[in-house]
């Protein structure tokens, strides 16, 4: 998208002549930054490194409008903040640690939990890269507590036989199917597994919409884990991601997109 603002006028009859303006581009967002005040509108994600996150927050307080709405690209940028959020929704014993501290808490918590693998999840990695297995607790403290491995990071019991479905929801459009992986216990494309075109549960649906709303996600890429037994949760979000393995295509990926960001700009 070209560099772009919009300034519309919001005068009503009877009512003062305001005006919002639009912005939907980084280049123009941070070359307007210390003047934006409230009705003013950035439409799409904020390009931002780890350590200027803080700028959602100042941009909110302000009475900026962010479409999507901070708290999701806050989200989906970290792992360890989705298991704060989405607690409810995520397999039972799972954790955010951000010091050793944290992880002693953890420790104990699973003290009554059959002792067995461990899955880690780096805070900001994508694409598997950042999924570890470990074979206890004990060593995922270990190397901790030498420096080995950075905080923050998320820990879950390994759930072994599950199996992995990505569901796309924009709008009215919503596509699942199962990510299945013989070879690897990431079960994501991008490590070697095959996809499968997959019908959700109501229940399912209904874990999505959950999720959704507590996030404030207007769209989103879910990942969700269903276990042997049965019982699905959510393994992780994002506002967007990969396509391989959808049958949807980018072009309409991202006219779709626009059009739900129109819709909450008209609102």
């Amino acid at each position: 998208m070209q560099p772009h603002l919009n300034i519309e006028n919001n005068s009503s009859s009877g009512s003062s002549v305001t005006d919002r303006r639009i912005i939907t581009d980084n280049h123009t967002l941070f070359e307007h930054y210390s003047s934006l005040t409230r009705g003013d509108v950035v439409v799409g994600r904020i390009r931002v490194r780890e350590t200027e996150e803080y700028l959602l927050v100042d941009l909110v307080e302000r009475g900026v409008r962010l479409i999507p709405s901070a708290l999701s690209q806050l989200a989906c940028r970290s792992k360890s903040l989705q298991t704060t959020l989405f607690a409810d929704y995520m397999l039972p014993c799972t954790y955010a640690v951000h010091d050793l501290y944290e992880l002693r808490s953890a420790m104990e918590s699973l003290a009554d939990q059959p002792a067995g693998k461990i899955v880690t999840k780096q805070d900001r990695k994508n694409a598997g890269q950042g999924i570890h297995l470990w074979s206890s607790l004990e060593e995922v403290f270990s190397l901790a507590s030498l420096g080995v491995m950075p905080f923050p990071f998320v820990i879950q019991p390994f759930c072994p036989h599950s199996r992995d479905i990505r569901v796309i929801i924009l709008g009215d459009y919503r596509e699942a199917y199962t990510r299945v992986n013989p070879n690897n216990f990431r079960q994501n494309l991008h490590c070697g597994g095959e996809s499968r075109s997959c019908e959700l549960s109501a229940s399912q649906n209904e874990l999505c919409k959950a999720v959704m709303k507590r996030g404030n996600f207007p769209y989103a890429h879910l990942d969700l884990m269903v276990t042997e037994t049965g019982e699905t949760y959510l393994a992780e979000i994002n506002l967007r991601g990969g396509l391989r393995g959808a049958t949807i295509i980018s072009t309409e990926y991202n006219e779709r997109v626009a059009a739900i960001h129109d819709h909450l700009l008209a609102a």
